[in-house]
């Protein structure tokens, strides 16, 4: 069984795309974009301050650590942190700062 996986990385609303990575064994999806010269948004890549939070639409992830940076209900609807998010098998995940923003409460609102 190989330890690479195939990410298909989707932005939404206009920056609407999508992208392939192969994440190798012990890499990170963010690391994995990064290698394949694709920018997305991070902050402290130890998982603590949801920057570079996606989510999975299809597929298994693994995070490297416990994700400090989500709240449980988060990761329970789908949502990882790339930096330290480890694919498990093939996936498809939403990525962009438009994701990361899903979690963000409004007061205004």
């Amino acid at each position: 069984m190989s330890d690479r996986h195939r990410i298909e990385l989707h932005w939404r609303g206009r920056d609407r795309r999508t992208e392939i990575v192969r994440t190798e064994s012990d890499e990170s999806v963010l690391d994995a974009a990064e290698r394949a010269g694709i920018g997305l948004p991070f902050g402290c890549r130890t998982g603590a301050c949801a920057t570079c939070t996606g989510r999975l639409l299809t597929g298994k992830i693994e995070h490297l650590r416990p994700p400090r940076g989500l709240k449980s209900d988060s990761e329970e609807d789908g949502y990882v942190l790339l930096c330290i998010a480890r694919a498990k098998s093939d996936c498809e995940i939403e990525v962009g700062s438009d994701v990361q923003t899903d979690l963000v409460t409004n007061p205004w609102k």
